[in-house]
């Protein structure tokens, strides 16, 4: 999806501010030349910076700091989700000894 369809999907966002936005590192859509392709998890990124902007009033200082935190806990919940697939394709008393061991 290029630029006018995100702003066309997410409605109350101006071109501008999503071009500052991509300019900040804060929306990281693919460059193909001169346009840039926006993936499904690139629209999301814009979504949660837009509502962090507006509903939270999260600054322009701060908005690297907050998206760095949240890329955390993301990482952090799909490595545990590997961790928890991994762990349910062992054997049930390993996954018991795991368990005993977590306390």
């Amino acid at each position: 999806m290029h630029i006018e369809g995100v702003i066309a999907l997410l409605g109350d966002l101006e071109a501008p501010e999503l071009l500052s936005w991509v300019e900040r590192g804060w929306v990281r859509p693919d460059a193909a030349g001169a346009l840039w392709e926006f993936r499904e998890v690139d629209v999301a990124r814009a979504r949660l910076v837009r509502d962090l902007r507006r509903d939270m009033d999260v600054s322009d200082d701060a908005m690297p700091v907050v998206l760095s935190l949240l890329d955390q806990v993301y990482d952090l919940r799909r490595a545990l989700r590997r961790l928890t697939d991994a762990l349910d394709r062992q054997p049930a008393e390993l996954r018991a000894a795991v368990l005993k061991a977590m306390g």
